[in-house]
């Protein structure tokens, strides 16, 4: 089963994943694409290290997703990937996002045909006002094409908000 988990900042769409892999009974691999670039990230990354089962398979993999995603999917395990709009991010500040659009089309072609479950959690940003900046308002255009092209190739999405899951697609967590 392939999910998506949509969610603002702070909104408990981690949680949410997280209690999914937990209750799916299976072996499970996260994948976090966090970079601890400043010290406000590298306190984020330990707190999401720290709400980790032990026995969890931890990978950190900024860029090479799909490969990552192809190594560690199995039909008896979860795996999680925490979050698209991290990795969007490292992606498109390489270059003039090339490399992000074979990264995305790639994760998108690929995807489907993975063995075993796999959550993804990404932030929902397209709901305020147009940011301003080109780069800014690029990402926000590139995460909300991701959001609903993985969507469609997704059997459950949900949305969380208030720690509340809404669910969109398939069945509720």
């Amino acid at each position: 089963m392939l999910s998506l988990v949509l969610g603002g900042a702070r909104s408990g769409k981690s949680a949410l994943a997280e209690r999914l892999a937990i209750d799916s009974g299976r072996d499970v691999v996260y994948i976090a694409t966090a970079q601890a670039l400043d010290a406000e990230m590298a306190e984020r990354i330990a707190h999401h290290r720290a709400r980790r089962p032990a026995e969890w398979m931890s990978v950190e993999e900024p860029l090479a997703l799909v490969a990552t995603l192809r190594q560690h999917a199995r039909a008896d395990r979860l795996v999680l990937v925490d979050c698209l709009t991290l990795w969007l991010s490292n992606l498109l500040g390489i270059d003039d996002g090339a490399h992000f659009a074979s990264q995305r089309d790639a994760l998108l072609d690929g995807v489907l045909g993975l063995p075993g479950d796999i959550v993804f959690v990404s932030n929902e940003v397209g709901l305020g006002i147009t940011p301003l900046g080109e780069l800014t308002r690029r990402f926000v255009d590139e995460a909300g094409r991701l959001h609903q092209a993985l969507a469609q190739r997704c059997d459950r999405v949900v949305f969380v908000a208030a720690g509340l899951p809404l669910t969109l697609k398939g069945t509720p967590p």
